[in-house]
């Protein structure tokens, strides 16, 4: 958010004040982008410690924490290793954080236009609900996809189930229908929602608070 807003001031019409929603999208999955790629290999040690206690137990790896998982990783993976299955976490947090924080945005400026309400906490929470709807619209074929493929069972000798995040995706469509990619629309949803609304609440009190001091 940090890198949307530096980008946002860089772009934005010093003469209207309004930064063009193209701009907004670009912005965003820049933003996106270095914020994933930074946190890969946390993000990586999460899922690991999760799967830890389903596998069987001369199997598992046994981080005792975050910085033991990744110190361990880069001493006997590689810092390499960090990295992996890093393209799925970027594209995701691409599309995420453009379609959240421009969304954002472009609803903000709509009902501030059209004078529905002014730059209040109605305005806020309405305009990040919608921006939270509207990310959990772009995100969950991801998420459904992503799931599939880190779950997939490889049995050895045989090729896996999917060759990719793309084959994966065409196999999901082709099989059970492009509605699939919505499984588990409602719990994701409900999560985004309320996630958005206090995040963006939440920043624009904080910006109202240092642009008062």
């Amino acid at each position: 958010m940090g890198i949307y807003d530096i980008l946002k001031q860089k772009w934005t019409d010093p003469s209207t004040k309004i930064m063009p929603l193209p701009k907004k999208i670009s912005a965003g999955l820049i933003a996106g982008a270095i914020g994933a790629a930074v946190g890969n290999p946390a993000d990586l040690a999460m899922v690991r410690m999760q799967a830890d206690g389903r596998l069987p137990a001369a199997q598992r790896r046994n981080y005792t924490s975050v910085v033991d998982a990744i110190a361990r990783m880069s001493r006997q993976e590689g810092i390499g290793s960090l990295w992996r299955g890093s393209a799925m976490t970027v594209n995701r947090a691409m599309l995420v954080t453009a379609s959240q924080l421009a969304s954002y945005d472009q609803f903000k400026e709509t009902i501030l236009e059209k004078g529905v309400m002014g730059d209040g906490l109605g305005t806020h929470v309405t305009a990040s609900f919608a921006a939270g709807f509207v990310a959990a619209v772009v995100s969950n074929p991801v998420d459904v996809i992503k799931t599939r493929v880190m779950n997939m069972k490889v049995d050895a000798g045989k090729a896996a189930p999917y060759a990719g995040a793309l084959d994966c995706a065409i196999k999901t469509v082709r099989a059970e229908g492009p509605m699939a990619l919505y499984k588990g629309f409602v719990p994701t949803i409900s999560r985004q929602g309320p996630f958005t609304v206090v995040l963006f609440v939440t920043l624009e009190q904080v910006r109202k608070l240092f642009k008062d001091l």
